[in-house]
Order: structure tokens, then C-alpha cells, then sequence
């Protein structure tokens, strides 16, 4: 998603929507759409406050504490309830699942969000990324969350608020899911929902509009470059003489575009550094530091983060380093092994066309995506994480000898070992027959002035398969960035009013 705008968005939206015939316009009852409007005029201030309250909680998973141990998930789940309790809303607590809600009818409608959220580097933002920002860039809410999730949970707090202040019957009950393991573990929700009965029809507030129907499976591929033997001609002591690479770093977690890589190379030479500042000028959204030591070159370079799902938004700092090195065909020692590879099986290309033969795509849900995402020491070596979003149009089956013939085959004709080879791929989800989604897409194109709006697939993976009936909308618009993942999360202040206007609406279209 995203492409910045010289008008706002929603402007250009509106000057576009005037020059449509009226027939082609979608509607909306009187009722949603003077709801929509109070809760524009009434609670932008308050809507913002809630957000600024929900981002001050580093609710990042830590690994080997669950979430109904770690004391910061706890306190964000107090506030949770002291705003819910605030709007008039009742609240739930069922551990890794809170629901807040509104009525009493045994009809349901859900709103489907996550209070966890992924890693930062703190030195990347210009102030602290738990602090709402509204200050650097006017008109952009900006910090960890504002767009993934808890911009989502704000909005739809207040929309449920905008609905109760207006006595609005419903027939049926709103209920807010907010979930506390999305980013880093779903078997807890999939047990909550074993135990508990779900509202009939959902809306996950955790993707992009119109409609979200489709979204790719997500899959990692890991493996690990052996620690050099000591009696190794890749050894470190056997390639003293010559020029070799002794590190190669970069990375921050799974399912993130790397922004940051960083190599070092020994024995190295101007002749070298020439070659490499010239693969360096073809290189577009990245830029490289350079820095000798004696015979030993550091390279740093700086591309630009993004959701995995989206790599097109982002310049990935991994690939494009190794890149630089493809100048030569460097001693398979561990990090030497590893930029070998990247440069053999994935490349700067975003598709996976050179690993073996994985690649492929789908008429609706386009290709699959192949990343490298981050590099780990380990005990054992160099670890690689690759990220992949596969499509309909091969099975699980059929991708894992793929994946297992292109490694094999590298592997024999490198003379290297890899260790701990695994994949896990999951399945893609298509949900065709949910019966929101007219209704959904009537909102989106009154809102918007978009004709004839019609669902989407996207590479990332939502909550949207484990619910009934579930489809995304929002909060990210069609043709804009998506910045959930990145150094760089913002929502607009516009778009943020915008989702609160639509979900009123839709939960009353969907309710009454």
C-alpha cells in the first residue's frame, strides 16, 4: 500500500466522487450516515487522547513470557478497560482476549484488532515511537500502533460510543476483539475460540479497504550457514592471505523488510571498493557508508523498512548489500557461504524467480513474494530468515519439494553443509460468500467517492480466518503505503476520521 499525495487523500476523493453520474454513487441509511457525522463533529479530540493513552504500553511479545504474565500487556489492558468503562461499554477479560461491547442481542457483530505490537528501533523515529507524534510531520499521527493496531481500537471505540450517545436500536450486539498475541502467536485465540461462541458476521480492522477477501499464506524458510571449521580451507586462519568476507549482519524480525545490513571484508583493496561503488550508483532507495580499518572494509547500508507482505514498499538493505558483493564469488567460510547464497537463490527480486522453481502467482492474488528478512548468530552459525506470502495455485506439498530441490541442489554444486533446514508454509485464505461485503463496499464508496469498488487480496495475514463470516476493512487506503512494520508508522489525521466515519456507519448498517 501507499503513495503520498499532493492534495489529501480524501479530498481528491470527494473532487473525484462529484464528477461520477449520480446513478453510480452508493448510499447509505440517513440514520449511519448522520451517526457517522456526529461522531466526526463530537470525538476527533478524544479519539486522538484514547490512541496517545493505548501507545504509551510497549506491548511487544517477549519471548518465553505469555501475554498473561507480562506486566505491560496487563496495564494496557487496565486502560482498556478504564476507556471502555468511560464510553459505557461493557468489558471482558479473558486473558489473551478482551471484549468490549455494546447491546445485548444474541445476534452478534464483530470487530476483529490486536493490542500487540512489533518491534522499534527507537533511534529510527524522531521522538520515542510509544509517544504519539503530531508534531514532526503536521496532519500524520505517528509512533508504533497508530496504524496497526491500536489506531483501529480507537476508532472503533468511539464508534461504538457515537452509536450509544444516539440511542440507536440495534438489533444486534457490537463486540470489540482486541487480541494480544496476533504478532507473534495465534494458538492462543484458536483456543479462546474453541471455548467460546463468536458473532455471526466480523470485520477485521487490521488490513486495507474496500474489502479484504484473500490474503496470502504466510511461510518461513530457515536455515543456518555453519560456524567456519578450524581445520576448514574457509577457516578464518586458512584465508589470512586473501580476501574474504568475516561478517555479514542485518535485520530485525521475521515479517519487517530490513532496513539496516552491515558487512565487513578482509584483505580488501581499492580495485575492490571501485567495483563495489559502481554496483553501489545502480542501486535506487538505497545509500552505503564506507570505512577502512587497515586491509579490512566495513560497509553499512540503509534501505528502507516495510511489512514483509508488501515488499514493493520497501528497499530491502539485506539483498541489495549482497549485491554489492556479487563482484565476486566469495570463499564459502560462514558469511562468505551466505552472500554466495542470497546472491545465487534470491537476488534483489522481490518473487522468488531465482530459487529454484517456487515462483508463481495467481489471477486474483498475484505472486508470491520471497524476502530475506533477518540474520541471527547462533551457536551453530549464521541463521537466515526468509520470508515468504504464497498464493493460491500450488499446494504445501508441492512448494516444500521445491524449496527442498533448490537447497539440495545449491548445497552440492557450493560444497556447503547447510544446518537446521526447515520451512513452515501456511495456507492462503479466500472468504468469497461473507454476506457484509455489499454492504461494506456501499460504505467505502459513499465515504470515499470510489465507484464500483470491488474486494482485494493482500499479502499479509489477519485474525479474518479463525472468525465467522470475516473479511478486513481498513484502515489503510487502496493505492497508499502501509507503514505497520516499518521505522515509519503513521496514520493520517484525515484517514484516522475518515475510519471512524465508516466504521460508525457499517456497524449500524451491519446491526440494526
Amino acid at each position: 500500500m501507499l503513495v503520498q499525495k499532493s492534495k489529501p487523500l480524501t479530498s481528491l476523493l470527494f473532487s473525484c466522487a462529484l464528477l461520477l453520474p449520480l446513478q453510480v454513487l452508493a448510499s447509505v441509511s440517513d440514520i449511519a450516515n448522520k451517526a457517522a457525522q456526529y461522531a466526526e463533529a463530537t470525538y476527533q479530540d478524544e479519539m486522538t487522547e484514547s490512541l496517545r493513552q493505548l501507545m504509551t504500553f510497549n506491548t511487544v511479545a517477549i519471548e518465553g513470557l505469555a501475554s498473561t504474565e507480562n506486566p505491560v500487556h496487563q496495564k494496557f489492558k487496565a486502560e482498556l478497560a478504564k476507556q471502555a468503562n468511560q464510553l459505557g461499554l461493557d468489558y471482558t477479560d479473558y486473558g489473551y482476549v478482551v471484549v468490549i461491547g455494546l447491546g445485548d442481542s444474541e445476534q452478534r457483530v464483530g470487530m476483529i484488532t490486536h493490542g500487540d505490537i512489533q518491534p522499534f528501533n527507537a533511534s529510527k523515529w524522531a521522538q520515542s515511537p510509544l509517544l504519539l507524534d503530531q508534531k514532526s510531520e503536521p496532519g500524520k499521527l505517528i509512533g508504533r500502533g497508530t496504524e496497526d493496531d491500536k489506531g483501529p481500537i480507537s476508532n472503533a471505540l468511539y464508534a461504538m460510543k457515537s452509536i450509544k450517545d444516539l440511542k440507536i436500536k440495534l438489533n444486534k450486539r457490537i463486540e470489540l476483539y482486541v487480541y494480544m498475541a496476533e504478532e507473534s502467536d495465534w494458538e492462543p485465540l484458536r483456543q479462546h475460540i474453541k471455548q467460546h461462541s463468536l458473532p455471526q458476521v466480523n470485520i477485521t480492522l487490521d488490513a486495507e479497504y474496500p474489502v479484504v477477501t484473500a490474503e496470502k499464506g504466510y511461510g518461513t524458510i530457515s536455515l543456518t550457514f555453519p560456524t567456519e571449521n578450524p581445520n576448514s580451507k574457509f577457516s578464518s586462519k586458512a584465508l589470512s592471505d586473501k580476501t574474504y568476507i568475516s561478517e555479514f549482519t542485518g535485520g530485525f524480525f521475521g515479517s519487517q523488510i530490513p532496513e539496516d545490513a552491515h558487512v565487513t571484508i578482509e584483505n580488501a583493496n581499492l580495485k575492490l571498493l571501485e567495483q563495489i561503488k559502481q554496483v553501489a550508483n545502480s542501486h535506487t532507495g538505497m545509500s552505503y557508508s564506507y570505512q577502512w580499518q587497515g586491509k579490512q572494509l566495513s560497509i553499512t547500508a540503509l534501505g528502507k523498512s516495510a511489512h514483509s507482505s508488501k515488499p514493493k514498499d520497501g528497499v530491502n538493505a539485506i539483498t541489495h548489500l549482497a549485491n554489492l558483493l556479487a563482484v565476486n564469488h566469495w570463499p564459502n567460510n560462514t558469511s562468505g557461504a551466505l552472500v554466495n547464497f542470497i546472491n545465487d537463490q534470491l537476488g534483489t527480486g522481490l518473487y522468488g524467480n531465482k530459487f529454484g522453481n517456487i515462483a508463481f502467482s495467481d489471477d486474483f492474488m498475484g505472486p508470491m513474494t520471497v524476502q530475506a528478512t533477518v540474520l541471527k548468530e547462533t551457536v551453530k552459525g549464521l541463521a537466515l530468515n526468509i520470508n515468504i506470502r504464497r498464493p493460491n495455485g500450488k499446494t504445501t506439498k508441492q512448494l516444500e519439494h521445491e524449496i527442498k530441490v533448490a537447497l539440495l541442489q545449491w548445497q552440492q554444486k557450493n560444497q556447503v553443509t547447510l544446518l537446521d533446514v526447515s520451512s513452515e508454509i501456511n495456507e492462503p485464505f479466500v472468504q468469497n460468500h461473507a454476506p457484509q461485503i455489499d454492504t461494506l463496499l456501499e460504505v467505502f464508496s459513499f465515504y470515499t467517492g470510489i465507484a464500483d469498488a470491488k474486494p482485494v487480496s493482500i499479502g499479509g495475514g489477519t485474525n479474518s480466518r479463525l472468525f465467522p463470516n470475516a473479511v478486513s476493512f481498513g484502515p489503510s487506503m487502496p493505492g497508499t503505503e502501509y507503514t505497520g512494520h516499518s521505522e515509519h508508522e503513521f496514520i493520517t489525521m484525515e484517514q484516522f476520521v475518515l475510519n471512524l466515519k465508516m466504521y460508525t456507519a457499517v456497524l449500524i448498517e451491519l446491526a440494526k
